[in-house]
């Protein structure tokens, strides 16, 4: 059974930094593009972040650009997010998700994704 676990999240005031995680399991996702996203009370899911299979390319919500960034460790089958002058507009629940298959994706639709973890809250106090 596949499945992705978040961690990391947290209260942090702003201009802090936290750092996500996310855990794979089930299979190895070392081949596979993955990605971050996230989502605030009453607004819809969005994207944040992803990356290549080999880190090689990545991709940023403009909101994100220069602030956050994605990594991976396949061989430890993780995802991480690092993110620094967080404000309270980034509070909210991130997800990690992956495709189904290895295939070509449009990063920022949320339907490219086939797998996705049960999210970690981030709470930045201003």
């Amino acid at each position: 059974q596949v499945q992705l676990v978040e961690s990391g999240g947290g209260l942090v005031q702003a201009g802090g930094s936290l750092r996500l995680s996310c855990a794979a399991s089930g299979r190895s996702f070392s081949s596979y593009f993955m990605g971050w996203f996230r989502q605030a009370p009453g607004k819809e899911r969005e994207f944040v972040a992803g990356i290549s299979w080999s880190g090689g390319s990545t991709y940023y919500a403009d909101s994100v650009k220069g602030r956050f960034a994605i990594s991976r460790d396949n061989a430890k089958n993780t995802l991480y997010l690092q993110m620094i002058s967080l404000n309270a507009e980034d509070t909210a629940v991130y997800y990690c998700a992956a495709p189904g298959a290895v295939r070509n994706i449009v990063p920022m639709n949320p339907k490219s994704y086939d797998y996705w973890g049960q999210g970690t809250q981030v709470t930045v106090s201003s």
